[in-house]
């Protein structure tokens, strides 16, 4: 029976070793690619059409994609160092906007110590079992939030408002009042990450500051 006992201890370490079981898994490197739409009670808003939300992640830097036919709006994250920068086109008009660690910190303060609460309700998307989480930011927009512990980036802050969620958002939505904005994820890619997606342009932008942009708006 010693023996017996021996071989199982020593059968089951082995399946524990080479085959671990499911569970939370957390990575260095994600790509993300949502579905997002715009609309209210009244429908979908004009010019929301064939809109992609793209997020990379590789190590502490973020690179995050608002693209359509008609606009594209990029922001490049670096948590290590807390800087970051904006890319916008319209209608071929490039601009940079560089931001410092406060710029960074204001232009989230909304986010700022929000918390998430778990319902009773869950539902899989892509795959994986997600929890449905409601919060609030500091402006009333009250974020629904579907997401799963399976996937955790390593790096919390490639997101201001999912930094406290435990867990990967893959269907969200923001409302405030009677407008909503919704993301699904499309896609879930793994793999590793160009170095050059987080290259900043030295050239082909009107480049300014956080604070020229605010007065600009």
């Amino acid at each position: 029976m010693k023996n017996l006992h021996f071989i199982t201890a020593a059968g089951l370490l082995c399946c524990l070793l080479f085959h671990p079981a499911k569970g939370q898994k957390k990575v260095s490197e994600l790509t993300l690619v949502y579905d997002y739409s715009i609309g209210g009670d009244a429908g979908k808003a004009p010019g929301a059409e064939n809109v992609t939300h793209t997020l990379y992640i590789k190590g502490s830097k973020s690179r995050s994609e608002m693209t359509n036919p008609l606009f594209s709006s990029t922001t490049i994250f670096d948590a290590s160092t807390g800087f970051g920068v904006i890319l916008n086109e319209v209608s071929g008009q490039k601009l940079l906007i560089r931001l410092n660690p406060d710029n960074w910190a204001e232009k989230n303060k909304p986010y700022a110590g929000m918390l998430y609460k778990n319902t009773t309700e869950a539902k899989e998307i892509a795959g994986y079992k997600c929890i449905k989480a409601i919060g609030q930011t500091r402006t009333g927009t009250i974020i629904t939030v579907f997401y799963t512990k399976d996937l955790i980036p390593d790096n919390r802050d490639y997101d201001p408002a999912f930094k406290s969620l435990d867990g990967l958002p893959l269907e969200y939505e923001f409302a405030n009042g009677d407008l909503k904005i919704r993301y699904r994820i499309a896609k879930i890619n793994i793999n590793p990450v160009p170095a050059s997606k987080f290259d900043i342009p030295k050239s082909g932008y009107r480049e300014m500051n956080y604070e020229e942009s605010k007065k600009m708006n």
